[in-house]
């Protein structure tokens, strides 16, 4: 393929990341908006997000199979057709619960995007060139991760809520356009599908998540902590059952590299998305400030991030290598504990918090998935996005209930101190730096 013409390529691809994982942080400004015209109880606020990241997590894994059976860039074009039905499905819904039930299909078909992206993007470069179209990968997750809270409070003040799911249909037309140019890619064994690991994963993961996010509510016939330790168990299940299951590849955990990766991405991330949550609804209730004025007081941490994913990719990460995500862990750190701090001052604290979750995700993700193999490619790419979005689905529920509960002081220990864990896990990643040849 001409070289122009594979960048081209490259580019619908991460288009369509970035609007999948997009669409898991723009909802966060606007539902304020959606619950103040659909109505409905308090908690569905958080499941207008995690409705959309719980099935997204736990359908990556299969996702990725698909693509590795049916060909890459076939379930890459099933996905974003889907997304962009389900899209406009949420933007039309009338009533909260069928909004969520759409958001929950919106999940299902990013769950069959994202994880074609590693193998179509080594399958279209090779040598130097394969180092730097992976290199874009973490910035432009990171910075659609961000970027939606902005991009929420500018279309819900300026249009209304339903311009949020609306925007997803010209762009992924423009994917679809240009997608006969990704080059088809699979596995060179062709693996089974695991109904069973799935449906263990979906279960034990939803036993998990649910108390969190309904904590308080009257009604439960068991105690919630109870339903969360059932649900530990059936993802111990399911870790057993891998042993002689096809989701996972086991080779993926020989050594400690990747399987730290993982800890590591759950616990980064569900502090990197409970955060944006948390901190657009402190703005809107605590605050008192409207969906646009939360999205833009967003724009330092977005700018701050956008800049220094940029630097860490093209100049850091080939130089220090993974000494440079533990700059960056330490730089939020300290703009997370700088959050409480008055107007004008949050302002800075966020610059800063943005520029440490970009120094960490580029060499987050180079490291992660650099010596993953084309039998690797689906699974691994697969498992990495769906601990990040488990994580970030653990990391709302369990940020917004600490701030529903106990206010924006104590958020800002739990995420201190998460991200003080993350760091200890990443310790366990790969001692080298990456080659780009």
């Amino acid at each position: 393929m001409d070289y122009r013409w594979r960048w081209l390529a490259l580019t619908a691809v991460l288009v369509a990341e970035a609007m999948n994982m997009l669409d898991g942080t723009i909802v966060q400004v606007a539902a304020p908006a959606i619950h103040g015209e659909l109505g409905g109880s308090a908690s569905q606020v958080q499941w207008y997000t995690a409705a959309y990241t719980l099935p997204f997590a736990l359908l990556l894994i299969t996702g990725g199979r698909l693509g590795d059976i049916a060909g890459r860039r076939r379930i890459f074009q099933l996905g974003v057709g889907g997304f962009a039905v389900t899209s406009a499905v949420c933007a039309v819904s009338p009533t909260p619960w069928l909004l969520i039930s759409a958001r929950a299909l919106q999940g299902v078909a990013a769950a069959m995007v994202i994880p074609q992206t590693f193998g179509l993007v080594k399958a279209m470069f090779r040598g130097a060139e394969l180092g730097k179209a992976l290199g874009s990968i973490g910035p432009v997750m990171g910075l659609a991760a961000v970027c939606g809270p902005v991009a929420g409070g500018l279309l819900t003040q300026g249009m209304s809520w339903h311009a949020v799911f609306l925007i997803n249909l010209p762009l992924s037309v423009a994917v679809l356009a240009v997608s006969p140019l990704i080059l088809e890619d699979r596995a060179p064994r062709r693996p089974k599908l695991d109904l069973t690991g799935t449906a263990l994963a979906a279960l034990g993961s939803g036993l998990v998540v649910y108390p969190l996010i309904e904590t308080g509510k009257d009604g439960w016939f068991v105690p919630p902590w109870l339903v969360i330790a059932a649900g530990f168990v059936v993802l111990l299940l399911f870790a057993a059952q891998q042993r002689r299951g096809t989701l996972i590849e086991s080779s993926l955990f020989v050594g400690r590299g990747f399987p730290a990766a993982l800890i590591t991405s759950m616990v980064f991330f569900a502090v990197l998305t409970g955060l944006m949550l948390v901190l657009v609804l402190h703005m809107q209730f605590d605050q008192g400030m409207d969906a646009r004025a939360a999205g833009l007081a967003m724009v330092p941490w977005s700018v701050g991030m956008g800049i220094a994913s940029w630097t860490a990719g093209a100049h850091l990460v080939p130089r220090y290598g993974r000494r440079v995500m533990f700059v960056g862990a330490g730089v939020l750190l300290v703009g997370v504990v700088l959050l409480g701090l008055p107007q004008p001052g949050v302002l800075v604290a966020l610059a800063i918090g943005g520029c440490g979750a970009g120094l960490f995700t580029t060499p987050f993700f180079t490291l992660a998935l650099r010596d993953v193999g084309p039998q690797e490619a689906g699974s691994a790419a697969g498992l990495l996005n769906a601990v990040q979005q488990l994580g970030g689905t653990l990391g709302v529920a369990l940020l917004g209930s600490v701030f529903l509960g106990a206010g924006f002081a104590a958020v800002q220990w739990v995420a201190a101190g998460a991200l003080v864990a993350a760091a200890g896990s990443a310790v366990l990643m790969r001692h080298r730096v990456p080659e780009y040849t």
